[in-house]
């Protein structure tokens, strides 16, 4: 078991983050819906009384997602896993400013595959050390990692001009670009401290898979989020209201995107 906690900073505040993620979330499941691949929403609703955060939340909005990926993992795993093996099931928790998303393959791997992404969003630079209540034992297991929107480097094949920080900046908010030491300066400033705990059960792959899932964790933390700030004047302003008018919509062309077309977006890095 590999157990990672990214923390991510943003020149946002954690009101303007919420509307902004989950725009973003429903642009990328359009860019990677297609032939036969791509996301399927089967729920989302909202819940009440299940307890996260060791209790600090109870309510919010539900999903549950089927990813169809067949092309999005590397070859060796392609080789090993029989036809429809490759759906992954996700169920996510939405009590912002806290969230958890578990991921599953229940129709191949069972209960030797889990990956549980807990999300907390605060104001600040990513100072606080332990927001996710972990035990003594579970600190000497985590690495912190801080994702750096735009310093840190992404792969060629990630990288688009109009979703680059250090070129963009809104003509709604006039922050950007962001450039140097840019978290010196930003105003507002917040972190999202992202916690993966993943378990890959299967003898002679465990902690190659274990490994690559996480390197996977880390480019799509940095490229979802390098978007997000990016798409802020297309976001900028929306209300939550808004956010569930769009995602319904958008629920609609992901079903037909699915059934139609090419397959789209981001693949296995490498195989």
């Amino acid at each position: 078991m590999l157990i990672k906690e990214f923390r991510v900073v943003l020149p946002l505040t954690v009101e303007e983050y919420q509307v902004g993620q989950l725009y973003a979330v429903a642009q990328t499941s359009r860019e990677n819906t297609g032939g036969g691949e791509g996301v399927e929403v089967r729920k989302n609703e909202p819940f009440n009384n299940i307890p996260l955060l060791d209790g600090k939340y109870s309510k919010g909005q539900y999903t549950y997602k089927v990813y169809h990926l067949a092309s999005k993992v590397p070859a060796f795993i392609r080789m090993l896993a029989p036809k429809g093996s490759l759906e992954i099931h996700e169920e996510a928790w939405n009590a912002y400013p806290y969230c958890k998303t578990v991921l599953t393959n229940p129709g191949y791997m069972k209960n030797n595959f889990r990956l549980v992404v807990e999300t907390l969003h605060a104001p600040g630079f990513g100072e606080l050390d332990n927001v996710h209540l972990l035990t003594s034992d579970l600190l000497k297991q985590r690495e912190v990692i801080k994702i750096d929107i735009a310093n840190d480097p992404i792969a060629s094949g990630d990288y688009k001009a109009h979703e680059d920080p250090s070129k963009f900046k809104s003509e709604k908010t006039g922050r950007g670009p962001l450039v140097g030491c840019w978290e010196e300066n930003a105003n507002p400033v917040m972190t999202c401290y992202k916690l993966v705990t993943c378990e890959f059960k299967w003898f002679g792959l465990q902690n190659r898979v274990e490994s690559f899932i996480m390197t996977q964790e880390k480019r799509l933390f940095t490229t979802f989020h390098r978007q997000v700030f990016c798409l802020l004047d297309q976001w900028h302003g929306m209300t939550m209201e808004d956010i569930r008018v769009l995602e319904n919509q958008v629920q609609e062309e992901l079903d037909r995107q699915r059934r139609e077309g090419q397959v789209r977006g981001i693949t296995a890095a490498s195989d």
